[in-house]
């Protein structure tokens, strides 16, 4: 039998709907679960009340795999729009009292987790409405999220040339060369890059924006990556070379608390540090919310402080 429309905003609830739309994007509850702060139970408890509000499954297991059923699908497509009509009247009851309101949905490289939530104190003091989101990955994930539109701004050094993006840049990203301070290199008082590259070099993977840049720059000056350990991250890579593992070519920012201490030095090399902007990048054409403009306008009026803030953070 079906529901009228009164009777169905009756047993609907937007909690309802937030739980689903995360189960239907992480595609599981126990992902779900932990983005949203609730426990498994919790989520398969608000998933059974939708489905017997709509009188319809919503998601079946087929073996240990979660697929969305047909009306599941048909609820996704839905709910979107659903909650964008939600956050447009929360900005605009806000506009009515002055105050910018809304999401700002940020993807930044892992070089640039470092530098992003400087970017954000400042503007989310003057804009304490604003809900922002991070999510951090890889430059090869980074471009996924660009192709598909997924973010309001993602933020990244290398910006690909084959896809018709617009970018902001706003900062100067130094990738080092770092070893450990007991290193038996770290006592030479002369050193090639190549001497340095030899040295057991732990690379980021394929896709990594650090990676890419290394290699031009190695292509550029005819170096050779002769053998290196790959590693996922860049914290791992950093541990790596404070246990003795090998060297690398890390961002600065990354390691500027044990260039302090002493623990890492960074041996002067020709041709080094390499040196990249990071950039505010969404794909041409896009049709930015007002929180998203505000904050590249933020950025665009504030170059200036934001480099002499991190000058100043990098001084050693």
């Amino acid at each position: 039998m079906s529901l009228s429309l009164q009777q169905l905003l009756n047993r609907l609830s937007f909690r309802q709907l937030q739980v689903f739309q995360a189960v239907y994007q992480h595609q599981g509850y126990g992902r779900a679960a932990e983005a949203l702060g609730l426990t498994q139970p919790a989520v398969s408890s608000q998933i059974r009340k939708l489905e017997q509000a709509l009188g319809q499954p919503l998601f079946e297991y087929v073996g240990r795999q979660l697929y969305c059923t047909r009306a599941g699908e048909k609820v996704a497509e839905r709910i979107n729009t659903v909650f964008e009509q939600v956050e447009l009247l929360q900005t605009d009851l806000h506009s009515l009292q002055g105050q910018l309101s809304g999401a700002l949905s940020l993807c930044a490289v892992s070089t640039a987790q470092y530098a992003v939530p400087h970017l954000l104190q400042d503007f989310l003091s003057r804009h304490p409405a604003v809900d922002v989101s991070l999510r951090v990955m890889n430059r090869a994930r980074a471009i996924e999220q660009l192709n598909n539109n997924t973010d309001d701004l993602v933020v990244m050094g290398l910006v690909p040339s084959d896809r018709s993006l617009a970018s902001l840049p706003f900062l100067d990203n130094e990738l080092i060369p770092v070893m450990a301070a007991n290193h038996p290199l770290a006592a030479r008082k002369q050193l090639t890059p190549q001497q340095f590259l030899n040295a057991s070099l732990l690379l980021r993977e394929p896709g990594s924006g650090n990676r890419l840049a290394l290699e031009q720059h190695c292509q550029q000056q005819r170096l050779t990556l002769r053998s290196y350990i790959e590693i996922g991250s860049n914290d791992a890579i950093k541990h790596g070379v404070l246990a003795g593992l090998g060297v690398a070519v890390l961002p600065k920012l990354s390691v500027l608390a044990e260039l302090r201490q002493g623990s890492l030095v960074s041996p002067a090399l020709k041709g080094f540090p390499l040196r990249r902007s990071w950039c505010l990048v969404y794909p041409k054409g896009k049709h930015p919310t007002p929180v998203m403009q505000a904050f590249l306008d933020y950025i665009q009026s504030h170059l200036k402080q934001i480099n002499q803030h991190f000058t100043e953070l990098q001084a050693l």
